[in-house]
């Protein structure tokens, strides 16, 4: 700007965390020993004991936390909030470890159904576009 400082941020999350991803997680690139990690699909929401010591967390699982009064997925939250998919799975686990957020796993076997995936296509191709045409069909 002509003040020399700098224009306000357009973007809705605000500017990009500066903190490189592993100072965030420990070095820690798994939720947990297994190496299993959580799917972007799954959901987590904060429990009462997660909303009542909020003010008492850190950076990042203050707002992971924060975000998670109503159910919010690990890519919604990522994406929300700006983190690595895989910082938010990391903190994620270590709440949810903690007693502050629930985790639901999405069942594989219903995720995996191709009929679902054709459901979610058509369901999709049926909203109109901002013209009011509807998508073509294969």
């Amino acid at each position: 700007m002509a003040d020399g400082s700098t224009p306000p941020s357009s973007e809705p999350g605000g500017p990009v965390p500066a903190v490189r991803p592993f100072l965030v997680t420990a070095g820690r690139v798994a939720p947990d020993p297994s190496g299993r990690t959580m799917p972007v699909e799954t959901q987590v929401v904060a429990t009462a004991e997660g909303l009542a010591v909020l003010d008492r967390l850190a950076f990042e699982q203050h707002d992971i936390v924060a975000a998670c009064r109503l159910p919010q997925s690990i890519a919604e939250i990522a994406a929300r909030l700006r983190l690595h998919l895989n910082v938010v799975r990391i903190l994620a686990e270590d709440l949810r470890t903690a007693g502050q957020l629930t985790v639901h796993v999405p069942d594989t076997d219903v995720t995996h159904d191709a009929s679902v995936l054709r459901r979610l296509i058509d369901g999709l191709r049926a909203i109109p576009d901002s013209r009011g045409v509807l998508r073509d069909t294969d």
